[in-house]
């Protein structure tokens, strides 16, 4: 069983940035990728970056490449969502997930979750 749980999100500018955290409970969290993703009012759950058990890759969303980092702590139990150069439509509930799934950018495929944390980017 894990337990995720987000901090971070806020009302910032565009241009701005953010460090959304994921702070993890469970003895099996070292074993699952972790990913984010989020959801705007009455869309979908939209993937935003994940990253494998081991820390050595990631995989982002075309439109966060090069403003986002996803990484993990082990240590810490902790996995961060660096977001830079905000935009107006990244305005969304930002989730955390946890899991094993057969395609990361498949929010179906994520077995745990976090209750979300809202990020608002005024323009």
């Amino acid at each position: 069983q894990v337990q995720l749980v987000e901090s971070g999100g806020g009302l910032v500018q565009a241009g701005d940035s953010l460090r959304l955290s994921c702070a993890a409970s469970g003895r099996t969290f070292s074993n699952y990728a972790m990913g984010w993703f989020l959801q705007a009012p009455g869309k979908e759950r939209e993937f935003v970056a994940a990253i494998g058990w081991s820390g050595g890759n990631s995989y982002y969303a075309d439109y966060v490449k090069g403003r986002f980092t996803i990484s993990r702590d082990k240590a810490k139990n902790t996995v961060y969502l660096q977001m830079n150069s905000l935009k107006p439509e990244d305005t969304a509930i930002y989730y955390c997930a946890a899991g094993a799934p057969p395609y990361y950018s498949d929010y179906r495929g994520w077995g745990y979750w976090g209750q979300g944390t809202q990020v608002t980017v005024s323009s």
